[in-house]
């Protein structure tokens, strides 16, 4: 049984419901855009499809970084200076995460914004016990990451995600464009055909940010508590929440 609810996450009851965004696009305006625009761009190059997006939503849209690298974030400044960088600052992040965060907010044109869950890993600790993410690590991704992200988009008509395909059975199928239907927004996966060869050049073109944890046998990177090294053949995903029957933490459903 979840140990969290929408009540004690503090999303309703405490004042009625946020008032209506008065520039936010119908969610079926929406919809039918990211369908065009899924079946338009497969086999597009990345940079073309990052430019769509700014171009179609402006200052509505953003990027999301878990700071694995700052690619994403490069790739869409070329298009869209300035374009805001949302980064989740679960307070679990490992030294190095936040370091690249700070790289690729004084290197790059772009806004970073770091969004904090509502509750300290104090605060929750007091709330739902001590570690928490050994015990429900969905009810601590839910806190430390899936709230603060719904937060993070108000105010945006779509975002712009760093998932590829090869990085796991579950992403095989990642589309370039889609609708994402439970937060009524636009879901734009610009390098979901890239390989990681084709990451690791674009790296070295740009002198691009990187998480030093991605040399030192981590193939991904999240909060250390859930994280570990990968081995031989595993799929670079093989090490977040090891122990558990989970590969995503609610972000990218």
């Amino acid at each position: 049984m979840s140990l969290v609810s929408a009540t004690n996450l503090g999303l309703v009851g405490v004042g009625g419901p946020a008032p209506a965004d008065p520039r936010r696009r119908d969610p079926e305006e929406l919809r039918a855009l990211a369908e065009a625009a899924g079946r338009e761009l497969e086999g597009a190059p990345a940079l073309e499809i990052a430019r769509w997006a700014a171009e179609t939503f402006g200052d509505r849209f953003c990027v999301t970084s878990s700071m694995a690298d700052g690619v994403l974030a490069h790739l869409v400044s070329r298009v869209a200076p300035g374009v805001d960088v949302v980064f989740l600052d679960t307070g679990l992040h490992f030294p190095e995460t936040l370091r690249v965060r700070d790289e690729v907010a004084r290197r790059l044109p772009v806004n970073v914004r770091s969004i904090r869950p509502r509750m300290t890993v104090g605060q929750q600790d007091g709330q739902y016990g001590p570690r928490l993410f050994n015990r429900s690590p969905d009810d601590c991704c839910q806190l430390r990451k899936v709230e603060p992200l719904e937060r993070a988009l108000t105010g945006y008509d779509a975002w712009a995600a760093g998932l590829r395909r090869d990085e796991s059975p579950t992403r095989a199928n990642t589309p370039v464009v889609t609708f994402d239907a439970r937060r009524g927004k636009v879901k734009v996966n610009p390098i979901a055909t890239w390989t990681q060869r084709d990451v690791d050049a674009y790296i070295s073109r740009y002198d691009i940010p990187v998480n030093e944890l991605l040399s030192r046998g981590y193939g991904s990177i999240g909060c250390w508590p859930c994280t570990r090294r990968t081995k031989a053949g595993e799929d670079p995903r093989a090490g977040r929440w090891a122990m558990f029957e989970k590969t995503e933490c609610g972000l990218h459903v």
